[in-house]
């Protein structure tokens, strides 16, 4: 593929997917590239589809995975999706009339689906129409997290004030925003401009770089919110109607532990001048002695 596309979907991988989430992630139509990024030692599975790009990350770990695939990343637009989530086969026309109405919007929030992995007839029902971007009003407010149409959605609180009762009650959440990556239609330019900027929060002392291993999700939705940040604006508009993304989720205790108070603490190394940092991180760190629990637990019990 020589010209550039409109959209990059980009998914870390060990290679584990099922035959049918391929299939889905093919069915999706339009002017897109899909980006498979390996760890080394894994042998990458041949897919004959001309938009698929195969690419091996130097090193092992999530960071490093999604890092390759958004620097390599050639659409205008880009969906970081995980390999056991799905995303409407419509999707490029989404993201071709959303951004033609919307051209200084920096992501476009998709519907999802919270969907448990068990519930196999769900997951696979039929999509519904796509909406029509093109004529949807704009709200600028909802009611208990419901709304009509396209939301706006402001820039992360990253100023709002720390308060005594976060030592109480650790993180109270400020307003509608977002903090995660995945999911969400980005702007590629915004994102591989923010990406140098991350890769210099790694560095420790001299030629010391530390890489979190996971966490990458919300720590790069919030790095790129930061590089962007001005009091009170508006970066997108986070869409109603019907779901466009189907999140899989699995049993929590079954997940492997996470510790992100490890990726948050890049976050206040790099913008320590964020009171929404700090707060974050220290909401982490109130849960890191249970973390650990789950870690030793998951280590030591029999496979």
């Amino acid at each position: 593929m020589n010209t550039k596309p409109l959209l990059s979907i980009i998914t870390p991988t060990l290679g584990k997917f099922s035959p049918y989430w391929l299939e889905q992630l093919l069915r999706i139509e339009g002017d897109i590239e899909f980006i498979l990024i390996y760890p080394p030692g894994v042998i990458p599975s041949e897919v004959n589809d001309p938009r698929v790009r195969t690419l091996i990350s130097p090193y092992k770990g999530e960071m490093m995975q999604r890092f390759v695939g958004l620097l390599n990343a050639r659409g205008t637009y880009l969906l970081a999706l995980d390999y056991d989530d799905y995303a409407h086969p419509q999707i490029i026309n989404m993201v071709s009339t959303y951004f033609s109405r919307f051209p200084e919007s920096v992501i476009l929030r998709l519907k999802k689906a919270v969907i448990d992995s068990q519930e196999t007839e769900r997951i696979k029902s039929d999509w519904e129409p796509i909406p029509d971007l093109e004529h949807m009003p704009v709200c600028q407010s909802y009611d208990k997290g419901k709304f009509e149409g396209l939301l706006e959605v402001p820039i992360a609180p990253l100023t709002a004030s720390f308060k005594l009762s976060y030592l109480i009650f650790p993180f109270q959440k400020t307003g509608i925003h977002f903090e995660n990556f995945n999911n969400i239609i980005w702007k590629t330019e915004a994102i591989q401009n923010g990406m140098p900027e991350l890769s210099k929060a790694t560095e420790l002392l001299g030629i010391v770089t530390w890489i979190p291993r996971s966490g990458f999700d919300r720590l790069s939705g919030l790095f790129v919110q930061a590089t962007l940040f001005a009091p009170d604006k508006i970066i997108g508009h986070w869409l109603s109607g019907h779901e466009q993304i189907r999140f899989i989720s699995s049993d929590p205790a079954l997940k492997a532990a996470r510790f992100h108070v490890v990726s948050d603490f890049l976050l206040i190394k790099y913008f320590p001048q964020y009171p929404y940092f700090w707060s974050l991180f220290l909401s982490k760190a109130y849960a890191l002695p249970r973390t650990i629990a789950k870690y030793l637990k998951m280590k030591l019990s029999p496979k």
